[in-house]
């Protein structure tokens, strides 16, 4: 088994995986000003709670969008399951072409994303992951990673929306009674899960026309859920995507 690692801006998500199964899953907040002790101290905790022992890691791998985070982490995992992980970056292998004017400054979660869907579905794909900011990446039909979007997040349109009104309350992303709203809070949540909805729909529909054909499009992160269901089109969510991809990348560098 081994640890998997995705780091967000927002959350830290992880799992003890095997090239066959996920045994378990947990989320943590991102903490930039945490110790490597105090997030050793975390992952101990998870283990336990997954009645896992840190002894039967074989090793783990590290996704993150957080710079400062990545020697604090690979210190604490060293800590708990006495391997240093292997660090998604320059000199992993990923087998994915990316067409990007710099590819270097594609980020690591997209990359990791992008290796887990092309192992699952059908090309062209596109790739939502609905996090703290919403990313779009696209794989065409020869399997290269051509580009994407980046787009506000649906909980820091909520904040962005809350912070610069004076009468519009903090509220949480339940989902909306019915599309029109008859009342303050009804018409904010309506308007965060449908606009979101309606968003993913017609991006879709434009990326579809330029690509010149149909793709699969998968959908990730810690919001898709809430979001996806509401859509007019078939999308699939797999909210692990992203550990899936860093298990194919953690057993292509170990036999590599």
């Amino acid at each position: 088994m081994i640890l998997a690692i995705d780091v967000g801006n927002t959350n830290i998500v992880l799992g003890g995986l095997d090239e066959k199964n996920i045994y378990f899953t947990a989320r943590l907040s991102t903490n930039k000003f945490k110790t490597s002790d105090e997030y050793a101290i975390m992952l101990k905790n998870v283990l336990e709670l997954n009645r896992i022992a840190a002894g039967a890691m074989e090793g783990g791998i590290i996704s993150t969008v957080v710079p400062a985070l990545s020697d604090v982490l690979r210190t604490a995992v060293h800590k708990v399951i006495g391997h240093t992980p292997m660090l998604v970056g320059s000199g992993l292998k990923t087998g994915l072409n990316i067409l990007m004017d710099n590819p270097a400054q594609t980020g690591s979660d997209l990359v990791v994303d992008a290796v887990a869907a092309l192992a699952e579905y059908p090309k062209p794909i596109m790739i939502f992951d609905l996090g703290t900011a919403t990313t779009l990446s696209v794989v065409n039909r020869k399997g290269n990673y051509i580009g994407g979007m980046i787009i506000p997040g649906v909980v820091v349109a909520m904040e962005a929306l809350s912070n610069g009104t004076s009468q519009l309350p903090h509220i949480s992303l339940d989902n909306p009674k019915k599309v029109i709203g008859t009342n303050t809070i009804d018409c904010m949540k309506s308007g965060v899960v449908y606009g979101n909805a309606a968003m993913l729909d017609g991006i879709i529909e434009r990326v579809e026309e330029e690509l010149g054909e149909r793709a699969s499009v998968v959908a990730t992160g810690g919001l898709a859920g809430k979001i996806v269901v509401h859509c007019k089109r078939d999308i699939i969510c797999d909210e692990n995507l992203t550990l899936k991809g860093l298990r194919i990348l953690y057993y292509k560098n170990q036999k590599a």
